[in-house]
């Protein structure tokens, strides 16, 4: 039995990163990868000189997709007892930003686990698709759902019913990823955007993670009333008194996540 893990844990700075390590298989997502994976991402969120994390795959393939092998037998009862997609639930569960950095191949599931991210910076070589359609079935991870929020309907379908597969640079006109560079530059790249973001306010950084996603889900008015709520509710806390405080002595903050 192989015993090597299959996502190795590392710690730069500030920064939690975790790389998936199934290079033979194109890092495909098996649920003792994704367990091992979920472990982490629980270890750095509940890790207090960790500001940020980053995922990320290798050069040849973020992730290529689910094991087909884990789930070609099975049926519609067994996948339910089983429930790989509640792994998905956890990652957005995570309180600290998430950065994806891709390069190669983001398909399927990989390409789930990427949009479960917060951001994605990615390579030149980075290919982003759902093919599902090709073995018979759907998206099952929210592919279908954030795919369409990201891209908007007609090249969501184009995607996911005519397996078109996007570019690095077209994901990034059509604004699925933040930004594209080099391949030897990719994961320092999403580090050093990892790195910068953690010198912020832990507790500011949580509710402004909050207050995005929850635009995707709320009204306009709801929307607003929650960033109202976390607006005021920062000023309960000592990193607000802190950085304000900083602002006005033209220093540095020193922030305590309090």
């Amino acid at each position: 039995m192989d015993t090597a893990a299959l996502v190795i844990i590392e710690r730069r700075g500030r920064v939690g990163l975790a790389r998936l390590n199934r290079p033979r298989e194109l890092n495909a997502l098996n649920p003792r990868l994704m367990s091992e994976l979920m472990e982490a991402l629980g270890d750095f969120d509940a890790d207090e000189s960790v500001g940020a994390i980053v995922i990320a795959g290798n050069e040849r393939a973020f992730a290529a997709g689910a094991d087909i092998r884990d789930m070609a037998g099975a049926t519609s009862v067994e996948m339910l007892k089983r429930d790989p997609i509640g792994y998905y639930d956890r990652i957005r569960g995570v309180k600290k930003p998430v950065i994806a950095a891709v390069s190669g191949w983001c398909l399927g599931g990989g390409n789930e686990l990427a949009l479960s991210c917060d951001m994605i910076v990615a390579s030149e070589t980075a290919r982003f698709g759902q093919p599902e359609i090709n073995i018979g079935v759907i998206p099952g991870a929210g592919g279908t759902q954030r795919l369409t929020r990201a891209l908007g309907k007609a090249l969501a379908m184009e995607v996911i019913l005519g397996n078109r597969v996007l570019s690095a640079q077209e994901a990034l006109h059509h604004g699925l990823i933040n930004r594209v560079v080099p391949v030897e530059r990719y994961l320092d790249e999403a580090l050093e955007l990892a790195e910068q973001i953690a010198q912020r306010a832990p507790l500011a950084l949580r509710l402004a993670k909050q207050a995005v996603n929850n635009a995707f889900e709320t009204s306009l008015s709801e929307g607003i009333a929650n960033e109202r709520r976390a607006f005021y509710l920062l000023f309960s806390t000592e990193d607000q008194k802190e950085g304000m405080a900083a602002f006005i002595e033209k220093r540095s903050p020193e922030w305590k996540g309090q």
